[in-house]
């Protein structure tokens, strides 16, 4: 039987559980309706779900529907467990999304649709409690077209009178199925899948839920319009969620997404698949084997976390949504906290957003949650699981911390029988673009496995700051250069020189403190905007135009701090008499409006965190000593490298926000050009090179074909031919250009794109085309489009040359890193950037480079060449009429021109 993992999601109080238990009980799963306010819902299985009325856990339901087997996922609706419900969107093949009628697209709908578009789960949408006063379908419509997608389409059309009008607002959701239908006047149920599945086109069923209404005709549409997926036959599986029965028995829930799952079989080294279980509310039957599709729950497995593939499926990226309050956990007076500590960390396997935290010099246990209604369940699973009454303190908010300058930072750990340095180029990175690690040191300076070890390091650790001891994100961070000794270098020396280095760079910065902000909608009475702008504006937060809305309400959108917005709402139903409403999002984070105060009022002394020193260790007479972090340039054994050399690359911080939103509006495209196009650059060669053999050693080029010179039989010219001895193929010539870096190096095309980007774009392809159109290499044009939301990776030919607009999250020099790193060994790859840090990468790829300046030139001596070539041949033609008349016919066509 085919097999189908269906997601259901939405805002609390819409309706999902309901919907649901209508769902199992036309395909016949259960025999008689539950529903949450008499506690009998069938996929609400916990006690606390029961009692509080809300869905805590996903939960899974088997059923069929026609030929296929369904797996329905159940996931929490309330804001304070958003990140259990993201988790299940990892696994999902389609999703429906619940909308209350009479509230219309809250703020948390919001939030889920912009994770459906980022993990590009096809969506189908049913709009509940349209059987309540005041719900109107016209208009519900036109606010999902408005707030949602313009893709949005009634589907209870489909057998009315209008179906001519539901098969026209279907077709213009595609250009191909438009052409097509213009053509036939008819769309085929291939199509309509097809496109669904694009998330092209989101199917809108209208009903209610409780009383019955519209359900039958949804799960027919979803029935009809779902494309069943195909799997690999190569094993694959992905874990979304922890959790423990009855017994404390620890499953591993999974889908197996390539191949057959196996009772016995290994899936790590040690560990093996003691049991499959396949859920269906609270019960479960045990399987022999799950093939691909299947959502199963595995015993015997316990180092498994959420996000993990095993096989050919890879690890999750980490969830979008995070918590932003702190808070410490206040244990009874007889308890352990050590044991209560191992406790909660497991605890946390289930609940990752839990974050538990240990605070050493204090003695406490702090926990990372979402808001009070989280707290409240927590205490009582903490209770229930390990019968300990604890109570939460006052919530704290979760800062991050970030650099807004370039910078190198050098741990040396050398007590006496060990050995390792490391230099780390911390840089600011993207707003919400987390850690990123790389590597540019060459393997003969430091061998790769030390590399990779030191990259590892960087990964398996939250790595504090030093303004407030929170942690560091948006950053990138490359291994430049290190040392290891060959008989005294252990791998716990390079952790201690890695954390180090990473400490003393921080040190050098210029940090910068992060907070979480609010992207807020709030309605309220025309005569109230006034004082709801005045408010936000307090708050430091910003806002757009207000909008009118209907009955005479008006719409204020904008972003504001956590910290100032946590207790706004009930100011709002206040003063607006609970006529107001508002919606809030995490948006993110961003530069702390009075840092100052927030660091003097923490309190935090880098120097006295002694789990995270900021000095070195290093070897003298025998013993070891420690240098404080400002004295380590002193006494580092490797050269480091200048900081005028490398910095610049990336601007301050908060320019570089206000940067990237000034971007989006630039041109028609919406492409984001780098904020720090043509700057850091090497115009010079040997400068380059220079400098990267000083820091990373030689420069490994890979070795061009051999040729020997012969001379040909049939002529006396020399000729050169391939020597015998390589049988390689002819090397491919690449040429790949950053396309904002070049554009923003070129005074024309830099004045072009600050009034239309689009315009500049296109005049770079034009030149490029005719610069290929000479040079005949395989020419790539690279786009940064790393934040344009749920961005696809998307390559267009353009004339003569290949134009790469990168996926989200990926920008041109990662791109081009890859691509390179693909393709430079077998062929003879340039790249065109004046980007400091990626010229320096790619030479250590085996590289050439071009700056900006240098392309420039490269162009204007081609074209020069062109015109010459061009001015020669028209000097070299004959005009074979005139040549071979008599002169005094020449004389007498002279005079008839210039009579004329």
């Amino acid at each position: 039987m085919e097999k189908l993992v269906v997601g259901i999601l939405a805002h609390v109080d819409a309706g999902k559980t309901t919907l649901s238990e209508g769902i199992l009980y036309l395909t016949g799963k259960i025999r008689k309706l539950g529903r949450v306010d008499h506690k009998d819902a069938y996929l609400d299985t916990y006690n606390l779900e029961r009692e509080r009325g809300i869905t805590i856990f996903s939960k899974q339901a088997e059923f069929e529907l026609g030929n296929r087997g369904i797996t329905l996922l159940d996931t929490p609706g309330h804001v304070d467990f958003s990140a259990e419900m993201e988790r299940t969107l990892q696994v999902l093949d389609y999703a429906i999304l619940v909308i209350n009628g009479a509230d219309g697209v809250q703020g948390h709908t919001m939030t889920l649709w912009r994770l459906l578009a980022r993990y590009q789960i096809p969506t189908f949408l049913f709009i509940n409690k349209m059987d309540q006063d005041g719900t109107d379908k016209e208009k519900l419509l036109a606010e999902l077209k408005k707030r949602l997608s313009d893709n949005c389409v009634d589907f209870t059309w489909e057998k009315s009178a209008l179906q001519s009008q539901f098969l026209e607002d279907i077709s213009v959701c595609d250009e191909e199925l438009l052409e097509k239908y213009l053509e036939t006047e008819e769309i085929s149920i291939s199509d309509i899948r097809k496109v669904i599945k694009e998330r092209k086109l989101f199917p809108c069923f209208f009903g209610s839920a409780l009383k019955m209404t519209g359900v039958e005709e949804f799960l027919h549409g979803l029935e009809k319009y779902c494309e069943t997926p195909v799997y690999p036959s190569e094993f694959g599986a992905k874990v979304f969620k922890i959790a423990r029965d009855d017994q404390g028995n620890r499953l591993s829930y999974m889908k197996i997404t390539g191949g057959t799952l196996k009772v016995k079989e290994l899936l790590t080294d040690t560990e093996k698949a003691d049991q499959i279980r396949i859920y269906s509310g609270a019960k479960f039957e045990l399987a022999k084997e799950a093939p691909a599709g299947t959502i199963c729950a595995v015993t015997g497995l316990s180092q498994t976390y959420p996000g993990q593939g095993f096989g050919i499926e890879r690890e999750s990226e980490m969830p979008v949504l995070e918590p932003v309050l702190n808070y410490r956990i206040l244990l009874p007076e007889d308890c352990d906290v050590h044991q209560m500590l191992k406790k909660l960390k497991e605890l946390e396997e289930e609940e990752p957003e839990l974050h538990i935290v240990w605070n050493e010099q204090l003695g406490e246990i702090h926990a990372m949650l979402m808001g009070e209604v989280q707290i409240e369940i927590l205490k009582h699973l903490i209770w229930e699981r390990f019968h300990v009454a604890v109570e939460f303190g006052t919530g704290n908010i979760v800062y991050k911390e970030t650099i807004a300058e370039p910078v190198e930072g050098v741990g040396h750990f050398e007590p006496l029988r060990h050995y390792a340095e490391v230099h780390l180029l911390l840089e600011p990175g993207e707003p919400g673009s987390g850690l990123q690690f790389f590597t540019a040191c060459s393997e003969d300076v430091l061998d790769r496995n030390w590399q990779r070890l030191i990259l590892t390091h960087l990964e398996e650790r939250e790595h504090p700051g030093v303004l407030t001891g929170s942690p560091i994100t948006d950053m990138q961070i490359t291994l430049i250069t290190g040392r290891a000794h060959l008989k005294h270098t252990e791998g716990g020396d390079f952790r201690q020189a890695t954390y180090r280095a990473v400490r003393q760079g921080l040190k050098k910065a210029k940090s910068v403190l992060l907070e979480p902000y609010y992207e807020f909608r709030l309605e309220l009475p025309g005569d109230m905007i006034g004082r709801a702008m005045t408010d936000i504006q307090k708050m430091n937060g910003t806002f757009q135009q207000p909008e009118a809305d209907e009955d005479d309400m008006m719409v204020l959108k904008g972003s504001a701090p956590v910290s100032m917005m946590r207790d706004y709402q009930t100011q709002v139903t206040s003063y607006t008499k609970g006529r107001g409403r508002l919606f809030c999002s995490l948006k993110g984070y961003a530069p702390c409006q009075n840092q100052d105060e927030i660091v003097e009022e923490m309190g935090y002394d880098s120097e006295r965190d002694l789990d995270n020193p900021t000095g070195s260790v290093f070897c003298a007479h025998g013993a070891g000593f420690v240098v404080p972090w400002y004295e380590v340039e002193d006494y580092m054994h490797l050269e480091g490298v200048d900081e005028s050399e490398l910095g610049g690359t990336i601007p301050d911080s908060e320019e570089s926000i206000a940067g990237n939103r000034n971007g989006r509006n630039q041109g028609d495209s919406g492409y984001c050009p780098p904020k720090n196009a043509g700057v850091g650059s090497y115009e010079d060669e040997e400068e380059l090179k220079a400098i990267f053999e000083r820091t990373f050693g030689p420069v490994k080029r890979y070795k061009e074909p051999q040729f020997k010179r012969t001379f040909s039989s049939k002529s006396d010219s020399g000729s050169y031919y391939r020597n015998s001895s390589s049988a390689k193929k002819k090397e491919k010539e690449y040429l790949l250009v950053d396309g904002y870096n070049i554009i923003y190096a070129w005074e024309d095309l830099k004045e072009l794109a600050d009034a239309n980007l689009h315009a500049a774009q296109t005049k770079l392809m034009d030149i490029l085309s005719n610069y290929q159109g000479f040079k005949k290499c395989t020419l790539i044009l690279v786009f940064d489009a790393y934040k344009i939301e749920g961005h696809a990776e998307e390559v267009i030919t353009y004339h003569n040359i290949h134009v790469v607009y990168t996926k989200e999250a990926e920008t041109a020099d990662q791109y081009i890193e890859k691509t390179v790193h693909k393709i430079g060994r077998e062929n003879q790859v340039t790249v065109a950037t004046s980007d400091g840090l990626e010229q320096i990468i790619i030479m250590g790829q085996g590289a050439h480079r071009m700056s900006a300046r240098g392309l420039r030139d490269e162009i204007k001596a081609t074209e020069n060449q062109i015109r010459q070539q061009w001015h020669e041949r028209r000097q070299s033609s004959k005009n074979y009429l005139i040549d071979n008349i008599s002169d005094e016919m020449a004389q007498y066509m002279k005079e008839k021109r210039l009579e004329k």
